[in-house]
Protein backbone atom coordinates (compact mmCIF):
# COMPACT_ATOMS: atom_id res chain seq x y z
CA UNK A 1 0.00 0.00 0.00
CA UNK A 2 0.92 3.49 -0.60
CA UNK A 3 0.95 6.13 1.96
CA UNK A 4 -1.83 8.70 1.27
CA UNK A 5 -0.37 12.06 -0.01
CA UNK A 6 -2.32 13.89 2.83
CA UNK A 7 0.11 12.41 4.85
CA UNK A 8 2.48 14.71 3.61
CA UNK A 9 0.50 17.97 4.20
CA UNK A 10 -0.04 20.05 6.48
CA UNK A 11 -2.91 19.07 8.31
CA UNK A 12 -6.16 19.57 6.22
CA UNK A 13 -9.93 18.12 6.83
CA UNK A 14 -9.11 14.60 6.44
CA UNK A 15 -6.25 14.64 8.97
CA UNK A 16 -8.82 16.26 11.61
CA UNK A 17 -11.72 13.63 10.78
CA UNK A 18 -9.20 10.83 11.26
CA UNK A 19 -7.95 12.50 14.50
CA UNK A 20 -9.81 10.84 16.61
CA UNK A 21 -8.70 7.27 15.34
CA UNK A 22 -4.83 8.65 15.79
CA UNK A 23 -5.19 9.35 19.12
CA UNK A 24 -6.50 6.03 19.92
CA UNK A 25 -3.56 4.46 18.30
CA UNK A 26 -1.13 6.13 19.93
CA UNK A 27 -2.81 5.11 23.28
CA UNK A 28 -2.18 1.63 21.88
CA UNK A 29 0.95 2.57 21.67
CA UNK A 30 1.57 4.01 25.30
CA UNK A 31 -0.26 0.93 26.73
CA UNK A 32 2.00 -1.70 25.16
CA UNK A 33 5.03 0.05 25.87
CA UNK A 34 3.85 0.30 29.45
CA UNK A 35 3.47 -3.61 29.57
CA UNK A 36 5.74 -5.97 31.90
CA UNK A 37 9.50 -5.41 32.48
CA UNK A 38 12.11 -4.60 29.39
CA UNK A 39 14.55 -7.83 29.30
CA UNK A 40 18.21 -7.12 29.29
CA UNK A 41 20.96 -9.84 27.68
CA UNK A 42 23.83 -9.14 29.12
CA UNK A 43 25.03 -6.72 26.58
CA UNK A 44 24.34 -3.03 25.67
CA UNK A 45 21.68 -2.86 22.98
CA UNK A 46 21.07 -0.05 20.31
CA UNK A 47 17.57 0.54 19.26
CA UNK A 48 17.66 2.06 15.85
CA UNK A 49 13.84 3.25 15.05
CA UNK A 50 11.39 5.43 14.06
CA UNK A 51 8.06 7.34 14.47
CA UNK A 52 6.93 7.07 10.80
CA UNK A 53 5.28 4.15 9.32
CA UNK A 54 7.47 2.87 6.21
CA UNK A 55 10.96 3.26 5.32
CA UNK A 56 13.46 6.42 6.84
CA UNK A 57 17.13 5.07 6.27
CA UNK A 58 16.61 2.08 9.09
CA UNK A 59 18.78 -0.47 7.59
CA UNK A 60 21.69 1.31 5.96
CA UNK A 61 22.30 2.89 9.06
CA UNK A 62 22.59 -0.41 11.12
CA UNK A 63 25.44 -1.13 8.60
CA UNK A 64 27.03 2.16 9.19
CA UNK A 65 26.98 1.58 13.02
CA UNK A 66 28.03 -2.17 13.07
CA UNK A 67 31.06 -0.84 11.09
CA UNK A 68 31.82 2.07 13.45
CA UNK A 69 31.27 -0.47 16.24
CA UNK A 70 33.58 -2.96 14.26
CA UNK A 71 35.88 -0.28 14.03
CA UNK A 72 36.04 0.02 18.27
CA UNK A 73 36.48 -3.78 18.46
CA UNK A 74 33.04 -5.12 19.25
CA UNK A 75 31.05 -7.65 17.44
CA UNK A 76 27.50 -6.40 17.04
CA UNK A 77 24.41 -8.58 15.54
CA UNK A 78 21.08 -7.29 13.89
CA UNK A 79 17.86 -8.34 15.13
CA UNK A 80 14.74 -7.98 13.67
CA UNK A 81 11.00 -8.82 12.95
CA UNK A 82 11.86 -9.89 8.95
CA UNK A 83 8.67 -7.87 7.99
CA UNK A 84 6.90 -9.88 5.14
CA UNK A 85 9.08 -12.81 6.10
CA UNK A 86 7.64 -16.55 7.02
CA UNK A 87 10.12 -17.70 9.65
CA UNK A 88 8.95 -16.73 13.62
CA UNK A 89 12.93 -17.34 14.80
CA UNK A 90 14.91 -16.84 16.08
CA UNK A 91 16.69 -17.66 13.21
CA UNK A 92 20.16 -16.64 11.97
CA UNK A 93 19.79 -15.65 8.15
CA UNK A 94 22.19 -17.16 5.78
CA UNK A 95 22.15 -15.25 2.97
CA UNK A 96 22.86 -17.94 0.59
CA UNK A 97 20.26 -19.97 1.96
CA UNK A 98 16.91 -17.97 2.85
CA UNK A 99 14.85 -16.43 0.77
CA UNK A 100 13.35 -12.85 1.11
CA UNK A 101 9.70 -14.19 1.83
CA UNK A 102 11.37 -16.35 4.91
CA UNK A 103 13.24 -13.70 6.38
CA UNK A 104 12.21 -10.71 4.96
CA UNK A 105 14.06 -8.24 2.11
CA UNK A 106 15.99 -5.98 5.24
CA UNK A 107 16.90 -8.96 7.10
CA UNK A 108 18.55 -10.66 4.04
CA UNK A 109 20.54 -7.38 3.05
CA UNK A 110 21.97 -6.74 6.55
CA UNK A 111 23.15 -10.69 6.90
CA UNK A 112 25.49 -9.65 3.91
CA UNK A 113 27.11 -7.20 6.55
CA UNK A 114 26.81 -8.50 9.63
CA UNK A 115 25.51 -11.58 11.69
CA UNK A 116 21.67 -10.98 11.52
CA UNK A 117 19.07 -12.78 13.59
CA UNK A 118 15.07 -12.85 12.93
CA UNK A 119 12.61 -13.33 15.39
CA UNK A 120 9.00 -12.12 16.35
CA UNK A 121 9.99 -11.90 20.32
CA UNK A 122 12.49 -9.60 20.05
CA UNK A 123 14.18 -11.11 23.57
CA UNK A 124 14.26 -14.34 22.27
CA UNK A 125 16.71 -13.29 18.63
CA UNK A 126 18.56 -11.34 20.76
CA UNK A 127 19.14 -13.67 23.58
CA UNK A 128 20.26 -15.92 20.57
CA UNK A 129 22.47 -13.59 19.34
CA UNK A 130 24.26 -12.95 22.44
CA UNK A 131 24.41 -16.84 22.86
CA UNK A 132 26.32 -16.82 19.36
CA UNK A 133 28.86 -14.10 20.43
CA UNK A 134 27.08 -10.55 19.65
CA UNK A 135 28.92 -8.05 22.05
CA UNK A 136 26.08 -5.36 21.26
CA UNK A 137 22.55 -5.71 20.07
CA UNK A 138 22.07 -3.58 16.60
CA UNK A 139 18.28 -3.69 16.96
CA UNK A 140 16.52 -3.14 13.36
CA UNK A 141 13.21 -1.30 14.32
CA UNK A 142 11.35 -2.10 17.90
CA UNK A 143 11.43 1.74 18.57
CA UNK A 144 7.89 0.83 19.67
CA UNK A 145 8.04 -2.44 21.34
CA UNK A 146 8.51 -2.90 24.98
CA UNK A 147 10.12 -6.22 24.67
CA UNK A 148 14.02 -5.27 25.50
CA UNK A 149 15.84 -2.86 27.74
CA UNK A 150 17.30 -0.01 24.87
CA UNK A 151 21.02 1.39 26.07
CA UNK A 152 20.69 4.06 23.50
CA UNK A 153 17.87 4.84 21.19
CA UNK A 154 18.71 6.54 17.82
CA UNK A 155 15.56 7.89 15.74
CA UNK A 156 15.60 8.15 12.18
CA UNK A 157 13.83 10.30 9.70
CA UNK A 158 13.74 11.10 6.11
CA UNK A 159 14.77 14.97 6.25
CA UNK A 160 12.66 15.10 3.00
CA UNK A 161 10.01 14.03 4.60
CA UNK A 162 10.17 14.80 8.07
CA UNK A 163 7.50 13.69 10.44
CA UNK A 164 4.60 14.68 7.37
CA UNK A 165 1.88 16.45 8.93
CA UNK A 166 2.72 15.40 12.27
CA UNK A 167 -0.25 13.75 13.22
CA UNK A 168 -0.88 10.00 14.02
CA UNK A 169 -1.88 6.68 11.70
CA UNK A 170 -4.48 6.52 9.86
CA UNK A 171 -4.47 10.95 10.15
CA UNK A 172 -0.91 10.79 9.60
CA UNK A 173 2.39 8.78 9.22
CA UNK A 174 3.86 8.57 12.67
CA UNK A 175 3.37 6.17 15.12
CA UNK A 176 3.15 7.87 18.02
CA UNK A 177 3.54 11.42 18.81
CA UNK A 178 6.86 13.10 17.96
CA UNK A 179 7.14 13.88 21.79
CA UNK A 180 6.42 10.87 22.99
CA UNK A 181 9.15 9.98 20.87
CA UNK A 182 11.31 12.39 21.71
CA UNK A 183 10.89 11.87 25.05
CA UNK A 184 12.44 7.82 25.03
CA UNK A 185 14.89 8.70 22.53
CA UNK A 186 18.88 9.47 23.15
CA UNK A 187 19.44 10.76 19.24
CA UNK A 188 18.07 12.03 16.14
CA UNK A 189 19.64 11.26 12.97
CA UNK A 190 17.77 12.68 9.84
CA UNK A 191 19.14 11.83 6.18
CA UNK A 192 18.99 13.39 3.31
CA UNK A 193 20.84 16.47 0.76
CA UNK A 194 21.44 19.89 1.81
CA UNK A 195 17.88 21.23 0.97
CA UNK A 196 16.11 18.75 2.67
CA UNK A 197 17.78 19.33 6.12
CA UNK A 198 17.63 23.10 6.08
CA UNK A 199 13.96 21.56 4.92
CA UNK A 200 13.75 19.88 8.20
CA UNK A 201 15.28 22.27 10.41
CA UNK A 202 13.16 24.99 9.12
CA UNK A 203 9.50 22.82 9.89
CA UNK A 204 11.08 20.56 12.60
CA UNK A 205 14.01 22.10 14.58
CA UNK A 206 12.04 22.80 17.80
CA UNK A 207 10.38 19.81 18.53
CA UNK A 208 13.53 17.90 18.13
CA UNK A 209 14.51 17.48 21.93
CA UNK A 210 17.94 15.53 21.33
CA UNK A 211 21.19 15.91 19.89
CA UNK A 212 20.63 15.82 16.10
CA UNK A 213 22.78 14.13 13.52
CA UNK A 214 22.81 14.98 10.05
CA UNK A 215 23.30 11.90 7.54
CA UNK A 216 22.97 10.93 3.81
CA UNK A 217 22.77 7.98 1.93
CA UNK A 218 25.97 8.48 -0.68
CA UNK A 219 25.85 5.90 -3.48
CA UNK A 220 28.64 2.82 -4.05
CA UNK A 221 31.11 3.38 -7.15
CA UNK A 222 30.90 -0.07 -8.47
CA UNK A 223 32.27 1.20 -11.83
CA UNK A 224 29.56 1.08 -13.67
CA UNK A 225 28.57 4.76 -14.72
CA UNK A 226 25.01 5.32 -15.07
CA UNK A 227 25.92 8.93 -16.46
CA UNK A 228 23.51 8.90 -19.74
CA UNK A 229 22.47 5.85 -19.40
CA UNK A 230 19.07 5.21 -20.45
CA UNK A 231 17.19 3.64 -17.31
CA UNK A 232 14.18 1.77 -16.55
CA UNK A 233 14.06 2.11 -12.91
CA UNK A 234 11.71 0.46 -10.03
CA UNK A 235 11.84 0.77 -6.34
CA UNK A 236 10.08 -1.15 -3.46
CA UNK A 237 10.82 0.63 -0.67
CA UNK A 238 9.55 3.15 1.86
CA UNK A 239 9.77 6.06 -0.77
CA UNK A 240 10.77 5.12 -3.96
CA UNK A 241 11.47 9.15 -4.84
CA UNK A 242 14.55 9.04 -3.40
CA UNK A 243 15.76 6.23 -5.49
CA UNK A 244 14.20 7.78 -8.21
CA UNK A 245 16.08 11.43 -7.37
CA UNK A 246 19.21 9.46 -6.72
CA UNK A 247 19.74 8.36 -10.05
CA UNK A 248 19.14 12.34 -11.95
CA UNK A 249 21.73 12.82 -9.71
CA UNK A 250 24.32 10.09 -10.92
CA UNK A 251 23.45 11.11 -14.23
CA UNK A 252 20.85 8.48 -15.64
CA UNK A 253 18.49 9.42 -18.18
CA UNK A 254 15.13 8.41 -16.55
CA UNK A 255 13.11 6.60 -19.58
CA UNK A 256 10.78 4.84 -16.94
CA UNK A 257 10.10 4.64 -13.47
CA UNK A 258 7.79 2.25 -11.32
CA UNK A 259 7.36 3.31 -7.50
CA UNK A 260 5.97 -0.11 -6.12
CA UNK A 261 4.77 -0.75 -3.05
CA UNK A 262 7.31 -1.73 -0.06
CA UNK A 263 8.40 -4.67 0.55
CA UNK A 264 6.17 -5.90 -2.84
CA UNK A 265 7.05 -9.29 -4.02
CA UNK A 266 8.66 -9.24 -7.33
CA UNK A 267 6.82 -11.87 -9.34
CA UNK A 268 8.22 -13.53 -12.07
CA UNK A 269 4.88 -12.06 -14.40
CA UNK A 270 5.64 -8.47 -12.64
CA UNK A 271 9.62 -8.51 -13.78
CA UNK A 272 8.73 -9.99 -17.70
CA UNK A 273 6.41 -6.90 -17.89
CA UNK A 274 9.10 -4.65 -16.56
CA UNK A 275 11.78 -6.70 -18.28
CA UNK A 276 9.79 -5.98 -21.80
CA UNK A 277 9.00 -2.61 -21.17
CA UNK A 278 12.80 -1.72 -20.96
CA UNK A 279 13.29 -3.79 -23.86
CA UNK A 280 11.06 -1.53 -25.82
CA UNK A 281 12.53 1.83 -25.19
CA UNK A 282 16.11 0.95 -24.87
CA UNK A 283 16.47 1.38 -21.15
CA UNK A 284 18.56 -0.57 -18.27
CA UNK A 285 16.61 -1.84 -15.63
CA UNK A 286 17.80 -0.48 -12.29
CA UNK A 287 17.15 -0.98 -8.37
CA UNK A 288 18.03 -1.28 -5.12
CA UNK A 289 19.76 -2.94 -3.20
CA UNK A 290 16.95 -4.04 -0.75
CA UNK A 291 14.47 -4.47 -3.66
CA UNK A 292 17.44 -6.78 -5.00
CA UNK A 293 17.11 -9.52 -2.45
CA UNK A 294 13.85 -10.14 -3.92
CA UNK A 295 14.31 -10.71 -7.28
CA UNK A 296 13.98 -13.99 -8.58
CA UNK A 297 17.41 -15.45 -9.16
CA UNK A 298 17.40 -16.12 -12.75
CA UNK A 299 16.60 -12.78 -13.38
CA UNK A 300 19.94 -10.97 -11.25
CA UNK A 301 21.86 -10.69 -13.89
CA UNK A 302 19.86 -8.34 -16.03
CA UNK A 303 18.63 -6.34 -13.51
CA UNK A 304 21.86 -3.24 -11.83
CA UNK A 305 21.56 -2.85 -8.84
CA UNK A 306 22.68 1.12 -6.84
CA UNK A 307 24.25 0.65 -3.27
CA UNK A 308 24.38 3.20 -1.01
CA UNK A 309 26.10 3.80 2.31
CA UNK A 310 25.02 5.98 5.48
CA UNK A 311 27.51 8.81 5.55
CA UNK A 312 27.62 11.36 8.56
CA UNK A 313 28.80 14.94 8.63
CA UNK A 314 30.07 14.48 12.14
CA UNK A 315 30.50 11.25 13.98
CA UNK A 316 31.15 13.24 17.27
CA UNK A 317 27.78 12.92 19.06
CA UNK A 318 27.58 9.32 18.10
CA UNK A 319 30.51 8.27 19.38
CA UNK A 320 29.93 10.18 22.28
CA UNK A 321 27.20 7.87 22.79
CA UNK A 322 29.10 4.75 22.42
CA UNK A 323 31.38 5.57 25.06
CA UNK A 324 29.06 6.14 27.53
CA UNK A 325 27.10 2.85 26.63
CA UNK A 326 30.73 0.44 26.45
CA UNK A 327 32.62 2.32 29.56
Amino acid sequence: MRPPAFWHLEPGLRAALLSPLGAVYAAGTRRRLAEGARARVGVPVICVGNLNAGGTGKTPTVIALAGRLAERGITAHAVTRGHGGSLEGPVRVEERVHRADQTGDEALLLAAFLPTWVAKDRAEGARAAVAAGAQAILLDDGFQNGALAHDLSLIVVDAHIGFGNGRVIPAGPLREPVAAGMARADLLLSIGDAEGQARFAARWGDRVTVPRLEGALVPLATGLSLQGLPVLAFAGIGHPEKFFRTLKHLGAELKSTHALSDHQPLTEALMARMLREAKAIGAQVVTTEKDAVRLPPNLRAQVMTVPVRLGLDDWGPLDAAFERVFS
